[in-house]
């Protein structure tokens, strides 16, 4: 099993890594969650995933789900380095428009 985990690795930026699936996304999304509420002082936040090994559709949900709880929390949120999986998965979604990706 993969050591799936979101951390904090800057101030106003996060980092997600491993495998994320069913088995890892309750976790992940609950630490998510309390780790953009924790960044005071920080109005943008940055959501790297180039360290994303593999992903199915909770990847996506996360991050769509990390995007709302940012939002609530009065903060925007940007991805970087989305891997191909997530990319593909959103696509085939509809979703890549709703996806705020660096350029």
């Amino acid at each position: 099993m993969s050591d799936a985990r979101i951390e904090q690795t800057v101030p106003g930026e996060l980092r997600l890594v491993g495998v994320l699936d069913h088995g890892t996304g309750p976790q992940l999304r609950e630490t998510g969650r309390q780790l953009i509420r924790a960044s005071n002082g920080a109005n943008r936040l940055v959501l790297d995933c180039s360290a994303v090994e593999k992903s199915s559709s909770v990847g996506l949900a996360l991050l769509l789900a990390f995007m709302r709880d940012a939002e609530a929390a009065g903060k925007t949120l940007t991805l970087r380095g989305l891997p191909e999986d997530m990319r593909q998965i959103s696509e085939v979604s509809g979703l890549t428009e709703l996806l705020p990706t660096e350029a």
